[in-house]
């Protein structure tokens, strides 16, 4: 059975940001991809697609789990998402890889996993002004996107540098193959010898 692979979907989620990662991971073919909800009802991504969720939030084991993300949206902005904070420090616990991009970088906050970890989000004043609890500062980074102790973080506009950190963290593909990956989708630039 191979490890899974979750992406959590809910109305309005920011469809783009985890697309580059979950592409290479699906291309793989090591990991079934899922999709989960906090119910099994359609959502609608912030794109317009239509999605129904594979399972729900309480139905992921982080035994046999490889890889968790929460993308961005504005959901994150308006409210927290308690459920989610029991579910991701199991997941760490059971030292599956977690992602988190733009807003949803948020509820790492108010879940307290971004303590001692280094991290990053859209910016460390928009951590401080959203979580009156975040008191992490010294660990933040101020890139596009970072990984520590099996959790990446990411700005919204770090779609890219997202999916290199989990190309490597999952060893998708060798340190040269991930550069040159990452100078296609992030710099244009065409290897020799492609059509």
């Amino acid at each position: 059975m191979k490890p899974k692979a979750y992406l959590l979907v809910f109305d309005g989620f920011a469809d783009w940001e985890p697309a580059p990662a979950f592409c290479q991971v699906n291309k793989s073919g090591r990991f079934e991809v899922l999709t989960v909800g906090f119910s099994r009802e359609q959502i609608t991504s912030m794109g317009g697609i239509k999605i129904v969720p594979d399972l729900m939030i309480d139905q992921v084991n982080p035994e046999g789990t490889a890889f968790f993300v929460l993308p961005g949206g504005d959901m994150w902005q308006k409210k927290s998402r308690p459920e989610i904070h029991g579910l991701i420090h199991r997941l760490h616990d059971g030292n599956v890889l977690i992602g988190a991009i733009c807003a949803a970088t948020l509820e790492i906050a108010r879940s307290g996993l971004t303590r001692g970890l280094r991290h990053t989000s859209n910016a460390k004043s928009y951590l401080k002004a959203m979580v009156s609890e975040y008191q992490d500062e010294d660990f933040y980074v101020d890139e596009l996107a970072v990984t520590d102790q099996n959790v990446i973080t990411a700005s919204g506009l770090g779609s890219i540098e997202f999916a290199r950190e989990v190309i490597q963290q999952l060893k998708i593909y060798s340190d040269a193959d991930t550069t040159l990956w990452f100078d296609m989708f992030k710099h244009g630039v065409v290897p020799a010898g492609i059509v």
